[in-house]
């Protein structure tokens, strides 16, 4: 379970995060929608412990990211905005390098790594170097090395962003596995087609602000219309001219 609450960030005068707080639960996909600028990856970032926020706090699985940082990251399994792969590694050679950092070694590792390259349909591209990957293949090495130590929490940030319908087919069918095995699922995005195929819960957030959040039928009731599209287009504009 991630919970947040009064998370408040700056980058000098600009103020990335005002106030925010929200909870993903676990066994639930939610979802963190934003214009691109909204404040996003800067909660992600906060949440997967590489940045701290200046008021407020933020917990994983019951470990603040602030004092039990390296709990937090045992515990959790993250796909950034960009796959960061090694290049000069292989497929294979990258996750089981991240394997190695959560602690797994021998038949254990191999076994899991194995488990992941069949999983994903990735054993063709396994032995061959990330340089000359496509961006379906990096996505699908990159989500392998963020669960090969099974972890409870799964963060994605804006996942689907240029791939194609394959890729985001085999991504959506991964994410309602980790769902059913009882993970808590956050993922980024701006994609409506996505918030709408996955996610039971949302939160919407407009610079910097949470400014809708609940089930998607809590949000379309809230905001008067029959259309997720459209209550994200509210919620951001009433944002604006609160501003």
């Amino acid at each position: 379970m991630i919970r947040v609450s009064n998370l408040r960030k700056h980058f000098g005068a600009v103020q990335a995060l005002d106030d925010v707080s929200f909870t993903a639960a676990d066994g639930r996909i939610t979802g963190l929608l934003g214009h691109n600028g909204a404040g996003k990856s800067t909660t992600l970032r906060i949440l997967s412990t590489v940045m701290r926020a200046d008021s407020g706090s933020a917990t994983v699985n019951g470990h603040d990211c602030t004092t039990q940082s390296l709990s937090v990251r045992q515990s959790l399994g993250v796909l950034p905005h960009s796959s960061g792969l090694y290049v000069q590694l292989t497929g294979r050679e990258n996750i089981e390098y991240y394997g190695k950092l959560h602690g797994l070694r021998g038949s254990e590792l191999r076994n899991a790594c194995d488990a992941m390259i069949e999983r994903l349909g990735i054993s063709a591209v396994a032995s061959r170097r990330a340089k000359g990957y496509s961006q379906g293949e990096r996505l699908k090495v990159a989500l392998a090395r963020a669960l090969i130590h099974r972890p409870k929490t799964v963060i994605l940030d804006e996942p689907t962003n240029g791939l194609d319908v394959n890729a985001v087919r085999m991504l959506r069918e991964m994410i309602r596995e980790l769902k059913q095995s009882g993970c808590c699922v956050l993922f980024s995005s701006h994609v409506m087609q996505e918030v709408a195929a996955l996610c039971d819960d949302i939160v919407i957030i407009a610079r910097g602000r949470v400014v809708a959040q609940g089930t998607p039928e809590q949000i379309l009731a809230a905001l008067g219309t029959n259309d997720l599209e459209e209550a994200f287009v509210r919620a951001a504009a009433a944002a604006e001219d609160a501003a």
